[in-house]
């Protein structure tokens, strides 16, 4: 039997380890050690991994990269994924759901969790791939119904017109390009993907209306005279008749959209239309539309009057204004869809558009599954599940909580539970210990009211309360989404929830900004946080003068080569913890990577006292090795912009003249530099 494959991403080889051990003998393991390698692999393998356990903070490109690159992709929708992570903020959880995770493991984990985890999610992902398919399938066949509902009313006006019943699908694929091509110019008329599907379906209905028309006059070879044309003009406002008296579907969007197809697709832009002489901007845009593929099929298709027209020949006399005046962004659409319209049209039959029109309705449909008015219990439930996977983490050491209000009980999570001494499980809980002691009463019920009052499309609230949990008050935040029904109207089935104390979190979230601040190594800033610190600095405070000190270990290699890396290592310690000595408490200093540092420093008339200061403190010896650094210096008098990309450049070229002046020194920027460094640009962009 074929194992799945799990895809691991986690910059600690030590957690991909453990992971690896847990699931190893059920399914197939591969590794990656941060969001770029793993979205590497998907791109090559994204159909054979079952789910992804993900973590959040990682080198080059981090858990949360990874979700928004699998969003751009689409690979979040056939793959998913559980985050494992010692980070509980509540803001990463949500973001993390927001992004399309199903569940959220936080570290230290159990063997058995991990396992059942992973188990359910590959489960709940193949029923909702199962059903996604079921549904699609009912889709599919509801639409094919209603199409050839429409497309056999639309041919039975076609064939009494004599004609080949063409005309429908050829006026239906213009239709549909025309709308593709104007969603991409413009936003002005807020066509989504879904109109553009009803107006194509709409827009066989365009001329129903000539069921109305005497035979002779439809059918009349030659040209009509001048009564016959007014009893034919007739036909839009008939057919816009015949939908408006559809008894109990007046409101339905087909409806109104056939209406305005049917009523309308003989008006033009100029106003020179019928039968209302409907101007610009007051014709509906379906209508126009509809009605330029309607012009464009009659001059190309044979009628018993005339001859067909080519199609070079079709476009010039509608670009000419030869057939009326229409919408010039129309006609703009029309010129850069016209190399691929003749084509379209030749390749066109019946079976083929069909099918392909209804997949990319059904595909449009499945998209945004939350439109879907599907009442199967089973889908109720499978969604009820899901929501509760993604918001549980059932070892995350959090007070979890389910609420149901008919009948009205509570269920606590069993951690939950034993940390408050309480049942796992309370009947009628607005009298129960729970919502008499661990929250004030009135608090627990203002709880209750707010959950009650939320909706499906707006259903997580957040609130602080004072509670009383093992002896001691203590401010705590809950987390709760109100559950519903998909019923018409929904009904409010009760909620889910959890508690986190705030002093924790605080806690939790000042270890890792400072964990995300530091270089690990040195103790210093890392560059990110530095520069950021020193561009607030440049922005606000620009009346002081300040200095940006670059500083390159010479000959650092030699010292890993010689001593080993351990001993590079101590070497950058020795530096990072000499910087720390030399400068003063409102001074920045950051390790930027390998052996390169920087120290940013406010001065007042002078710097030259500052840099040799600095300089001479960090020369030393480890071992036989001797510490000796090169230095860039550039001043914020320097720049004109006063930014950080700008003074750094600056200090980064003082930095390479130094090092080419055979290191050792340290180099102020000058205007001597930049003439140097843009004559040596200028010779390596002549080689």
């Amino acid at each position: 039997m074929v194992k799945r494959k799990i895809l691991i991403v986690d910059d600690s080889e030590m957690n991909r380890s453990l992971l690896s051990d847990m699931l190893s003998n059920e399914f197939d393991i591969i590794e990656a050690e941060n969001g770029m390698e793993a979205a590497a692999i998907l791109h090559n393998q994204e159909h054979e991994i079952s789910v992804i356990l993900l973590d959040i903070v990682m080198p080059i490109m981090d858990g949360f990269g990874l979700l928004e690159t699998m969003n751009k992709n689409g690979w979040i929708k056939s793959v998913p994924v559980i985050i494992i992570s010692a980070e509980t903020v509540p803001s990463y959880m949500d973001k993390a759901y927001d992004l399309g995770v199903l569940d959220y493991i936080s570290r230290p984990f159990d063997e058995r969790v991990v396992q059942r985890r992973v188990t359910s999610t590959i489960m709940l992902a193949a029923k909702q791939r199962e059903l996604a398919h079921m549904v699609t399938e009912q889709l599919y066949e509801k639409e094919k119904d209603s199409r050839l509902m429409i497309e056999i009313l639309s041919n039975i006006v076609e064939f009494r017109n004599g004609e080949s019943g063409l005309h429908v699908l050829h006026v239906h694929t213009l239709t549909e390009l025309l709308l593709k091509k104007l969603m991409e110019k413009t936003d002005k008329y807020g066509i989504s993907k879904r109109d553009i599907s009803l107006i194509c379906n709409a827009s066989a209905l365009h001329d129903i209306g000539k069921i109305a028309i005497p035979s002779e006059i439809l059918n009349k070879p030659g040209r009509l005279t001048k009564e016959e044309f007014e009893i034919m003009k007739t036909h839009s406002a008939a057919g816009a008749k015949m939908l408006s008296c559809i008894p109990m579907r007046e409101n339905e969007p087909l409806i109104q959209v056939s209406y305005q197809i049917c009523r309308w697709h003989h008006e033009r832009y100029d106003g020179r239309g019928y039968p209302d002489g409907l101007k610009g901007e007051e014709i509906p845009i379906a209508a126009q539309v509809v009605a330029l593929a309607d012009v464009y099929d009659a001059l190309t298709s044979e009628r018993v009057y005339k001859a067909a027209f080519t199609h070079e020949v079709a476009v010039n006399m509608i670009l000419n204004g030869e057939c009326g005046v229409f919408n010039p962004i129309l006609m703009e659409c029309l010129t850069e869809i016209s190399d691929t319209l003749e084509k379209e049209f030749k390749e066109i039959s019946a079976t083929s558009h069909f099918q392909r029109d209804l997949l990319e309705t059904v595909e449009q449909q499945m998209m945004d599954i939350n439109e879907l008015n599907v009442s199967e219990r089973t889908f109720r439930l499978l969604e009820h599940e899901r929501m509760k996977y993604q918001f549980f983490a059932n070892m995350s050491k959090e007070i979890q909580f389910e609420y149901t209000a008919t009948p009205e009980m509570l269920m606590l999570s069993e951690w939950g539970a034993e940390y408050l001494n309480l049942p796992e499980m309370i009947l009628n809980p607005k009298e129960s210990t729970f919502g008499n002691q661990v929250f004030f009463k009135e608090d627990f019920e203002q709880l209750l009211k707010r959950l009650k009052d939320t909706t499906p499309e707006d259903s997580i609230i957040k609130e602080t309360y004072l509670l009383n949990i093992n002896g001691s008050q203590r401010w705590s935040e809950v987390i709760a989404k109100s559950m519903w029904t998909n019923e018409e109207p929904p009904l409010y089935e009760g909620a889910i929830g959890k508690i986190v104390d705030i002093h924790e979190y605080l806690e939790k979230m000042n270890r890792l900004e400072l964990a995300m601040a530091q270089d690990s190594l040195t103790g210093l800033l890392n560059h990110s946080v530095a520069k950021n610190k020193i561009s607030s600095l440049l922005s606000t405070q620009q009346e002081k003068k300040y200095i940006l000190l670059l500083i390159d270990i010479d000959d650092f290699r030699k010292a890993n080569d010689e001593y080993g890396h351990q001993s590079g290592d101590k070497i950058l310690q020795y530096i990072g913890d000499t910087i720390k000595n030399s400068i003063r408490s409102a001074d920045i200093a950051a390790r930027m990577s390998g052996d390169e540092f920087l120290i940013f420093m406010e001065y007042k008339d002078t710097t030259k006292p500052q840099v040799e200061r600095v300089f001479h403190k960090l020369h030393g010896k480890y071992k036989d090795f001797d510490i000796n650094v090169s230095m860039g210096i550039a001043s914020s008098e320097d720049c004109e912009r006063k930014e950080y990309d700008e003074l750094f450049e600056k200090a980064d070229k003082a930095l390479y003249t130094a090092k080419h002046n055979g290191g050792h020194t340290y180099c102020f920027y000058n205007e001597d530099i930049e003439v140097v460094w843009k004559a040596k640009f200028s010779q390596q962009k002549d080689k």
